[in-house]
C-alpha cells in the first residue's frame, strides 16, 4: 500500500515531460525537452572498424535544466540514460516499467547513506548528488552492447 501511494504521489507532482523510457524508443523532443544532438558512438576499445556503430547518443535538456542522455541501439531500443542536473528528473518517465525497482532499491537501504547504486541482472542504477547538482545513470545490462562497459556512459 505504501508502495501505491508514493507511486501516485511522484506521478501527480511529477512535472510532465516526454523523455525517453528506458527498455523503449528514444524520445522524440517535445516543446518541454530541446534535442540537443544525436551522435553515433564506437565501442571503447574497438579494434574494427565497422559501418554500423553500436548505438547512438542523444541528449536533451527538460524545462528544468536537466541534461538527459539516451543511449540507443541500432534496433531504436533505450538501454541506458544518464541525468545530470539541479534536480533530479521525472524518474517515473524515465524508467518507465522499470520504475518499481528504482523504488525498491531505495527502500532496501537507510536513508541519508550515501549514493544509491544498486541493481541486479536485469536493472542497474547509480544514482547520487547533492543539493543543485543531481546525477545518475540506469542501464540494462542484459541489452548493453559487447565492449561497452557503465564506465563509457557518461
Amino acid at each position: 500500500m505504501r508502495f501505491v501511494k508514493i507511486a501516485m504521489l511522484t506521478v501527480i507532482l511529477s512535472p510532465l515531460a516526454s523523455h525517453a523510457t528506458l527498455g523503449g524508443a528514444p524520445g522524440a523532443g517535445t516543446p518541454t525537452q530541446t534535442m540537443l544532438r544525436a551522435t553515433p558512438q564506437s565501442a571503447a576499445g574497438a579494434t574494427t572498424v565497422t559501418t554500423t556503430a553500436p548505438y547512438t547518443t542523444r541528449e536533451s535538456r527538460d524545462t528544468n535544466g536537466v541534461l538527459i542522455r539516451e543511449y540507443v541501439l541500432p534496433s531504436n531500443t533505450v538501454f541506458a540514460v544518464t541525468w545530470e542536473g539541479p534536480i533530479r528528473p521525472d524518474m517515473t518517465a524515465l524508467l518507465g516499467s522499470y520504475f518499481p525497482n528504482f523504488v525498491t532499491a531505495g527502500e532496501s537501504r537507510a536513508r541519508g547513506t550515501g549514493p544509491l547504486n544498486e541493481g541486479n541482472g536485469d536493472f542497474r542504477i547509480e544514482s547520487a548528488g547533492r543539493l543543485g547538482h543531481f546525477f545518475g545513470m540506469a542501464y540494462l545490462p542484459r541489452l548493453m552492447p559487447a565492449n561497452v562497459r557503465p564506465g563509457d556512459l557518461k
